[in-house]
């Protein structure tokens, strides 16, 4: 299946930045404390410049009327209380959102409400003189055909438009639904595409880039794709899991290191 390369955004970065930070894959939920308070801790503490969300940092996100219009009140909700930690985050550095699987109905409106700046899916960013691609990475998971077709359908103005014209509590609902579906999944031991190699280096070789910095596939690493191009995957975030993971990718005129927080 091929794919075609999509427009590529490029970020320069301010001459005053030293350090940006990476995280994907949280997947955060409410009926997971622990990576929630090991996120908002990580949100008030780092020390970067910058903080780019890769995707997924919602197990679901089901539309910005979720959250209330005013997020410096004592948050009654999840997503109220994600919102908060957005929008403090956003008050001292620029916060960053690329859409992943789970909530690529995360819309302007959130952003605006916390100060942040949502990221086109792939987007160069250019810093201390290299040229870094980000990417969420599902995108370039194409032997999963099935899921190929759901991406396109699902990313579509007419399928969102229907979506969230739906009532709050029956988007809430499917939610739940699907969330159900994918449990079950991970549980029967279920594999999952990798990237592909030959359409990663094409994004790579348009974006003139010679590293891929992204998520979704929840297996930190870096592979080495051939003529000096690489890609670093991202950890996911898990409080609760045996050991527990939550890491943070940091990149400075030093490169690139692991900072992990569990």
């Amino acid at each position: 299946m091929a794919e075609a390369v999509p427009q590529i955004a490029e970020l320069n970065a301010p001459q005053d930045w030293r350090t940006v930070d990476f995280i994907s894959d949280l997947h955060l939920h409410a009926s997971e404390p622990a990576t929630f308070a090991a996120w908002q801790h990580y949100m008030q503490t780092t020390p970067a410049d910058a903080v780019f969300i890769l995707g997924d940092l919602f197990e679901v996100w089901v539309g910005d009327d979720a959250v209330n219009d005013d997020i410096s009140i004592t948050a009654a909700s999840f997503e109220d209380r994600c919102a908060h930690v957005l929008g403090d985050t956003a008050g001292r550095l620029p916060v960053y959102f690329m859409h992943g699987n789970r909530d690529f109905l995360v819309g302007q409106g959130l952003m605006d409400l916390c100060n942040a700046t949502l990221l086109a899916d792939p987007t160069v960013l250019v810093f201390n003189r290299h040229r870094w691609l980000l990417s969420h990475g599902d995108a370039l998971c194409l032997e999963d055909a099935d899921y190929m077709v759901f991406r396109e359908q699902v990313r579509s103005v007419q399928w969102q438009q229907a979506f969230l014209a739906k009532p709050l509590a029956e988007r809430q609902e499917i939610a739940r639904s699907l969330r159900t579906q994918s449990e079950a999944r991970k549980a029967s031991g279920a594999t999952y595409a990798d990237l592909d190699t030959a359409a990663t280096r094409t994004w790579l070789q348009a974006a003139h880039a010679q590293t891929l910095i992204h998520g979704h596939t929840h297996k930190p690493a870096v592979h080495d794709l051939g003529s000096g191009m690489n890609r670093v995957v991202l950890s996911d975030w898990d409080l609760a899991a045996a050991p527990p993971r939550a890491e943070v990718l940091r990149l400075s005129a030093h490169g690139l290191q692991r900072i992990p927080l569990a």
